[in-house]
């Protein structure tokens, strides 16, 4: 048991379970786009996704972002390395207008970690911004890369779906903002900091039902579009009720994450036999 806690505890720590569900959400709009899966870019993101977590939680405090002193987070390390490698394989595999969109992506992601100044403050540590740079990083990685992939004009459907998107990973970030209430900075003004926790998850309901919503202000739905979003949309309102389970760590690290690989599968089981 204690083998396979300490995997599991690998498979959350290393970044594997949200590269999984970052990939999942890109895997949604390949359905929504009817275009069959580009697995160099899925590898690509699945593979850069782990970089980029992993240089976030353990980079900016090594020293000179590279030395980790502890054994735990260096195995950690190496494996975002290899990562790194079969990224920039699957990367050569792709067209050059998916490179600018990552370049400009990349950048942000780094700025959200490192200070683009010695003693400016990184936007991760920018009060009330954190969540809208996730938000809008995880969109463009799920949502902008896959329709340039599939040669889908960027029209008024893309910019629906690339909000839709947005505001999912903002009520997906919601449970990991209250479990870190009591840790955060005061000046991160968090939304829990500022609206406290029930607002906050009211807040997350009403984001739920504006996803929601929005799926009909699209010009072409695909067909099990608004039923499985539905069903989403009924797990994510389950989640910000059971506010007690927030405070759990596999809770939000694990179940909370694990909401968009759920969507991913449901699609591919209704397309096989249901559609």
């Amino acid at each position: 048991m204690r083998t396979l806690k300490a995997l599991f505890d690998f498979y959350l720590d290393a970044s594997i379970h949200v590269a999984i569900a970052v990939i999942s959400l890109t895997g949604v709009t390949f359905y929504l786009l009817d275009s069959s899966l580009d697995l160099h870019l899925l590898g690509f993101i699945f593979c850069s996704v782990i970089v980029c977590y992993n240089f976030i939680k353990y980079g900016v405090e090594a020293y000179k972002y590279l030395i980790v002193s502890n054994a735990y987070h260096r195995i950690i390390q190496i494996f975002s390395f290899v990562s790194f490698v079969f990224a920039l394989y699957f990367l050569f595999h792709l067209d050059s207008n998916i490179w600018w969109a990552t370049a400009v992506l990349g950048v942000l992601s780094a700025l959200y970690a490192v200070p683009l100044l010695p003693r400016a403050k990184n936007l991760r540590n920018l009060a009330g911004l954190k969540i809208y740079i996730v938000a809008f990083v995880w969109a463009g990685f799920s949502v902008l890369l896959p329709v340039l992939d599939a040669n889908v004009p960027l029209d008024w459907d893309f910019s629906v779906t690339f909000i839709q998107r947005m505001i999912l990973v903002l009520v997906l970030i919601l449970p990991f903002e209250i479990r870190d209430l009591q840790w955060d900075d005061r000046s991160l003004r968090t939304l829990p900091q500022v609206l406290g926790e029930r607002a906050t998850r009211r807040l997350g309901m009403g984001f739920t039902l504006i996803f929601f919503l929005l799926t009909f202000l699209k010009d072409t739905l695909h067909p099990l579009e608004a039923e499985l979003q539905s069903v989403i949309c009924v797990i994510l309102l389950v989640m910000l009720a059971s506010h007690q389970r927030m405070k759990s760590k596999y809770f939000v690290m694990f179940w909370v994450e694990a909401i968009p690989i759920f969507w991913f599968c449901l699609f591919w089981w209704a397309e096989r036999f249901v559609a």
